[in-house]
């Protein structure tokens, strides 16, 4: 090989190398998650129920993402059709959600949450269960 081959090969080499970690940083909607911030939360009218989305990897909170579905039902307790109304509340920590609903009756319930990771591509999606407690 010539000295100009050399140069060309390592010169292509490099930059493959140089943009092989960015390629591979590039997270998916998979490696996201919501995970409740507690399991249990007090029944009743006000009931806030907070959630964090996580980056799997990482183990770090995600702020800034836009959550567009929810529902929230008691499927946990083979009632599916019992659902209720979510309204999302402002503030707190960054990366976790939450969200105020009347939790009338104490058992099993079903948070169902969509959202989107800005600057990935697909959707997260998640069903979390956890108790009212009376």
């Amino acid at each position: 090989m010539t000295d100009w081959t050399n140069r060309a090969c390592a010169a292509a080499l490099a930059v493959a190398a140089a943009l092989a970690p960015a390629a591979g940083a590039l997270a998916a909607a998979q490696d996201y998650e919501f995970r409740l911030v507690t399991p249990e939360v007090k029944q009743g009218d006000g009931a806030v129920v907070a959630v964090r989305l996580v980056h799997k990897p990482s183990g770090r909170a995600v702020p800034n993402a836009v959550v567009y579905g929810t529902r929230l039902d008691m499927s946990p307790d083979n009632m599916p059709t019992m659902t209720m109304p979510l309204a999302p509340v402002p503030g707190g920590e960054p990366g976790v959600y939450r969200f105020r609903t009347n939790l009338a009756m104490a058992g099993g319930w079903a948070l169902t949450l969509t959202a989107k990771v800005q600057g990935e591509e697909g959707t997260v999606e998640n069903r979390l269960v956890f108790r009212a407690t009376p």
